[in-house]
């Protein structure tokens, strides 16, 4: 079980950002249309964002262990001691990734602050 470099996780971070992003923006297109013209609750893109963000994390790492950043890297997420992740596990990476500060733990815990508090580890498929 080896795990990833820095290198690596920051590829995951671009690829599975920029499609966050493209799930957040048309949602939140979807939901202008529907406020604009039944006058619904209208959301900000920001909410979409973080909502697209959770559910993009949660439903793919609990489902394939994986995301398509993952993927594009060979690399998955698995319990410290190796073995699949928990479903709480999962939504703990997910929720804890909302932080802005979640990247700054790296130089002192070795390891992300959601790969930290949900006991999870990246490492190579």
């Amino acid at each position: 079980m080896k795990r990833v470099g820095i290198g690596t996780r920051v590829l995951n971070f671009i690829i599975d950002t920029v499609l966050v992003f493209i799930i957040g923006f048309f949602a939140h297109k979807v939901n202008y249309f529907y406020a604009y013209y039944y006058h619904s609750l209208y959301l900000q893109f920001y909410i979409w964002f973080y909502i697209a963000l959770v559910v993009y994390y949660t439903l793919f790492e609990a489902l394939f262990k994986r995301t398509p950043g993952k993927w594009v890297s060979f690399s998955k997420v698995v319990k410290n001691k190796g073995g699949k992740p928990s479903f709480l596990q999962i939504l703990i990476r997910s929720l804890v990734r909302l932080t802005i500060i979640d990247c700054f733990f790296i130089p002192f815990l070795d390891k992300t602050l959601h790969d930290y508090l949900s006991k999870t580890e990246v490492v190579e498929a």
